[in-house]
C-alpha cells in the first residue's frame, strides 16, 4: 500500500516562505489533483513530493517510508513533465527503455516492460519511430510510457497536457484516466484547469498562496464549496457573486438580482453585508427589465448570455434553449432561491 501523506510541510526560499504548513493524505491507488491559480505552490508542493524542491520543514511520507530528506531516486516516484523531454535520435522503444537501460537491468526484462507499457498506452504501431514523427499527444504518451516502465509507486504530472491543443488535451485526458484504471497506482497531478482536475480525479486539492483551501471529491467541491475562493475556481463558467445586505425580514436585497431574496443559509444580523453566489444553471430569463444583455455566446447546445445589472454587476446566464434575445435588449431574470450561496462579504467563508 503505497499512499503519500504530508505532514505540515513548508517551503521556504530565504526570507519568502511559499508553500505555509500542508497537510495531506493522499490513499493507495487514489488520484488526486493539486489545482490552483498561477503562483498558487501546487508545481512547488509537487517537485517537494518528488525531491526536486528541498522541504524547509515538515515530513513527506510515501507509504510507511519517511522521504523528507531522501534522493529523488530513492523515493520510488515517477514525474511526467510538462515538455516531453524526448531523445530525439531515439526510437520510441529506446526512449521508454533508456531509464532502466542505465540503471543495468537485463536487455529481455526492459523489452517485456516496454511491450506492455506500449500495449496500456497504444503505441505498438509507433515503438520503432523517432520523436519527430509522433503527434504532440504521442510524444506525451511516450513520456508517460517512461514513467511506467520503472514501476514507480507514485506517478507525478506536472502540467503534463499544457503544450497540447485543445483536442489533444480531451483526447489526453481520456487516455490518462484509463491509465489510472489499469494500473490503479498512486497519482498526483497538477494543473491550473479545473475542467481537467473535475474529469480526472477522486481528490482535489485548491490551493491559494500556498494554504490549502479545501480538500474533497470534484462534486463535493462543486456543489459544497467552504469559501468564495473554491466557489469561484471550481466550475465553468463561474459562479455569479453579487454584494447584498441582510433586511430586517431576515432576506438579502441584492440589486445585482433587482429584487430581495430569501436565503437558506444562517445569515448575520439585519444591515450586515454578505456576498451571494449562483451558478449560471441556475439563473433564467424572466419577464421584465433589470438586466442588458451585453454579450451572448451561442455554443450550439448551450448558450452564455453576459447580462450586466442596473447596478453594474455582470452576471453570466446558462440556456439550453435558443435564448432568442439581441445584445442591448432588457431582460429580467428568475431563479431558484435554493441554489443560492451566501457568503460573509468580509472573510469570504462560507455561511451555512
Amino acid at each position: 500500500m503505497t499512499g503519500v501523506t504530508l505532514n505540515q510541510v513548508v517551503k521556504r526560499y530565504g526570507e519568502a516562505q511559499v508553500i505555509h504548513g500542508v497537510d495531506l493524505d493522499i490513499a493507495d491507488g487514489e488520484f488526486c489533483v493539486f489545482v490552483g491559480p498561477s503562483g498558487c505552490g501546487k508545481s512547488t508542493l509537487l517537485r517537494m513530493v518528488a525531491g526536486l524542491e528541498e522541504t524547509s520543514d515538515g515530513q513527506i511520507r510515501i507509504g510507511a517510508r519517511d522521504v523528507t530528506r531522501a534522493d529523488p531516486a530513492e523515493r520510488g516516484v515517477a514525474m511526467v513533465f510538462q515538455t516531453y523531454a524526448l531523445y530525439p535520435h531515439m526510437t520510441v522503444a529506446e526512449n521508454m527503455g533508456f531509464g532502466l537501460k542505465m540503471t543495468g537491468h537485463p536487455k529481455a526484462e526492459i523489452d517485456s516492460k516496454v511491450r506492455e507499457a506500449s500495449r496500456i498506452l497504444k503505441l505498438d504501431d509507433y515503438l520503432a519511430r523517432k520523436p519527430k514523427a509522433l503527434s504532440g499527444g504521442q510524444r506525451q504518451r511516450v513520456a508517460i510510457g517512461r514513467a511506467i516502465v520503472r514501476g514507480p509507486e507514485v506517478f507525478l504530472f506536472d502540467e503534463p497536457l499544457s503544450n497540447l491543443d485543445a483536442e489533444l488535451r480531451v483526447e489526453m485526458r481520456v487516455e490518462i484516466a484509463r491509465l489510472h484504471r489499469e494500473i490503479g497506482a498512486t497519482m498526483i497531478y497538477v494543473t491550473h484547469d479545473q475542467v481537467e482536475a473535475m474529469t480526472l480525479a477522486d481528490k482535489i486539492v485548491v490551493l491559494r498562496a500556498g494554504r490549502v483551501e479545501q480538500v474533497g471529491a470534484p462534486l463535493e467541491l462543486y456543489h459544497d464549496p467552504d469559501n468564495r475562493f473554491v466557489a469561484g475556481f471550481i466550475g465553468s463558467p463561474s459562479m455569479n457573486f453579487l454584494s447584498g445586505q441582510v433586511a430586517q425580514d431576515g432576506r438579502v436585497a441584492c440589486t445585482g438580482l433587482g429584487a430581495p431574496v430569501p436565503v437558506s443559509a444562517r445569515l448575520p444580523g439585519a444591515g450586515a453585508a454578505v456576498t451571494l453566489g449562483l451558478r449560471p444553471q441556475h439563473l433564467w430569463l424572466a419577464e421584465g427589465d433589470s438586466h442588458t444583455v451585453e454579450v451572448t455566446e451561442a455554443l450550439g447546445g448551450v448558450s452564455y448570455l453576459h447580462l450586466t445589472a442596473a447596478s453594474g454587476e455582470k452576471l453570466i446566464v446558462e440556456s439550453r434553449d435558443d435564448p432568442k434575445v439581441k445584445t442591448g435588449a432588457r431582460v429580467g431574470l428568475g431563479l431558484d432561491p435554493a441554489q443560492i450561496l451566501a457568503f460573509d462579504a468580509k472573510t469570504e467563508r462560507r455561511l451555512r
